[in-house]
């Protein structure tokens, strides 16, 4: 393949991808692609398009520059099974970067995305929702998604990213990102505009945004209709309370995650429940000094 990524940040979703990807934009050589997240290696009508279409996202990159991508799809399993063996096939050399959340709090900001994207149903609350989209939890379980690529590319090409430390310490951690994928330079966290809000999405609606976004529209309404008014016609569109998981599915997804953090934790080297996630998390492990030699 010409011009691979020297970098993918996998995921997990919901966990500050975004974020990380317009810090590592806002760095003087690195390369991020447009669009953001590819999904080249997991979706099938993507990798369809063939190795061409994808080299194309790196063509406009600077000779010596540091080339990465982001797609959370990367780590959707089951969703999808072939990502690895794709990346393995035509990457190789890769530096992989895999940033977690508080297991329940990720499961929870997905929900409200899969509601706002209409893959959810209006009507469906999130507790319903967990049998029928069994992916909100599935996603969440952190060991099963790192596992195969730990197996496929080596601890040591993997760097875990914790969302709670990526917060409290983001000029640390950002130059901790930027240590593993080699960059030569000191980078610099910038203070940039946040675009990823759940809190703030809309639900989707095809013929409310054909009208409101049309061109002209936009120009009117911002001008004409105040924004007191557009606010109020937002929230109809919006979820109005962030969800929160009844006793008895609060119980059993716990049950579940817990099972999946203690096998997380062991590699980590630290103690990970979901009752201990947000401390442990700050201590930032740096590696995976439990992982079994293969």
């Amino acid at each position: 393949m010409l011009n691979p990524p020297h970098f993918i940040i996998i995921g997990a979703m919901k966990c500050a991808t975004s974020s990380l990807y317009q810090q590592l934009v806002a760095q003087p050589g690195i390369f991020m692609t447009t669009p953001k997240e590819p999904n080249f290696f997991s979706n099938d009508e993507i990798y369809a398009q063939g190795i061409p279409w994808y080299e194309g996202l790196f063509a406009p990159a600077p000779p010596d520059a540091l080339r990465g991508e982001a797609s959370t799809h990367y780590t959707k399993l089951p969703t999808y099974p072939e990502t690895i063996a794709r990346i393995q096939s035509h990457v190789g050399d890769v530096k992989l970067i895999y940033m977690m959340r508080h297991p329940l709090q990720r499961l929870v900001s997905h929900y409200i995305h899969e509601w706002t994207q209409r893959v959810i149903a209006t009507k469906t609350d999130i507790n319903a929702a967990l049998d029928r989209h069994p992916e909100l939890i599935d996603y969440s379980r952190y060991s099963m998604q790192i596992q195969p690529y730990l197996e496929a590319f080596g601890p040591e090409n993997v760097l875990p990213v914790f969302f709670e430390q990526f917060c409290n310490a983001p000029q640390q951690e950002l130059e901790r990102v930027c240590t593993f994928i080699g960059y030569p330079h000191a980078p610099q966290w910038q203070e940039l505009e946040r675009d990823n809000v759940s809190s703030q999405r809309m639900r989707k609606n095809k013929l409310r945004d054909a009208i409101a976004y049309a061109p002209g529209i936009s120009t009117i309404r911002k001008n004409l209709i105040p924004k007191e008014v557009r606010e109020w016609i937002k929230d109809r569109w919006r979820m109005q309370k962030r969800p929160e998981l009844g006793a008895a599915e609060r119980e059993r997804v716990t049950a579940i995650l817990d099972q999946d953090l203690a096998q997380l934790g062991a590699w980590l080297g630290v103690e990970l429940t979901c009752a201990t996630f947000k401390t442990a998390a700050c201590t930032s492990p740096t590696g995976w000094p439990g992982w079994p030699s293969l």
